[in-house]
């Protein structure tokens, strides 16, 4: 998997601003691999096969929900393999997210959570929050990478296809700022 993510650029080194607003030296950009169908096809058919590996047994998997903007097409390139319908999660106003769209869930209706890559896990907490407050039930949760080293623990069978410790810092304390390293924010730019 790392080799396919440096190939595909989704990969990179340097200075980098992260999603959560801390500094690191290593970023991955997701929609870099994803870009490419044949990609995302295979690495949302070994994320399902991971998942399935985690499911507890006898789940029948309804809905795959991701995140907007970074696990939409991770979503349903999963969502393809389980098989499963394919659901995303928007921002709201106040910080939460919701799913619109006429997005809708039955009551108690097994979902698996998908994002591109992890370092905090906030976004695929709010979207637990939004599959709860649709009625919905998370069963399992999934990563393409895994920032944290596998610190990050959601409450629910967790599966990643690569897991780093990435270094995270907050600005203040980024070394990298105080060597001078230009900062990059790619998810802006």
């Amino acid at each position: 998997m790392a080799a396919l993510l440096e190939q595909t650029g989704a990969h990179r080194r340097g200075h980098f601003r992260l999603t959560t607003g801390l500094h690191s030296d290593e970023f991955f950009l997701l929609a870099q691999a994803f870009q490419y169908p044949q990609v995302l096809e295979a690495i949302g058919a070994a994320l399902a096969e991971a998942l399935k590996n985690v499911l507890p047994a006898g789940v029948s998997v309804g809905a795959v929900a991701g995140p907007a903007v970074g696990g939409i097409l991770l979503a349903h390139a999963v969502a393809r393999c389980l098989p499963a319908r394919s659901l995303f999660a928007e921002k709201e106003p106040g910080g939460g997210m919701a799913f619109k769209r006429g997005f809708g869930l039955e009551p108690g209706e097994p979902v698996v959570v998908v994002e591109d890559a992890v370092t905090t896990g906030g976004s695929v907490r709010k979207t637990m929050e939004a599959v709860t407050a649709a009625g919905g039930r998370v069963v399992a949760v999934g990563a393409v990478v895994d920032r944290s080293g596998g610190a990050v623990n959601f409450g629910v069978p967790f599966a990643a296809l690569l897991t780093r410790s990435v270094a995270a810092y907050p600005p203040g304390d980024c070394p990298l700022c105080r060597q001078g390293v230009p900062l990059q924010d790619l998810k802006r730019g």
